[in-house]
């Protein structure tokens, strides 16, 4: 989580203090923001964080995902498996006997 009294600096002072920022990404796990000309524009983090959030971003797609497939079949927009399995195996069979 942003912590705003602490999360958030120039990037001048990163790069003057750079050694003490990478200390604080590790020890807090938190992201800190860069401001140029007091405008936030950049967003560092270390890397245990950083995949942290891609996993994240992963688990809610498949849960969108999974929601979605849901919904279709509660909508009736799907066709089960066995009717499916059961038209590959006649078109299998029909270009097997040519």
């Amino acid at each position: 989580m942003l912590n705003l009294s602490s999360d958030i600096d120039s990037l001048s002072n990163f790069k003057r203090n750079t050694p003490e920022f990478l200390r604080q990404l590790k020890e807090t796990g938190h992201p800190v923001v860069l401001t140029i000309n007091g405008k936030a524009e950049l967003v560092v983090q270390d890397t245990a964080s950083y995949q942290k959030l891609i996993e994240l971003a992963e688990r809610a797609e498949r849960m969108d995902a999974l929601k979605a497939s849901i919904e279709d079949m509660k909508a009736g927009n799907v066709i089960p498996a066995d009717d499916v399995l059961a038209e590959m195996r006649r078109i299998l069979d029909g270009k097997q006997g040519r």
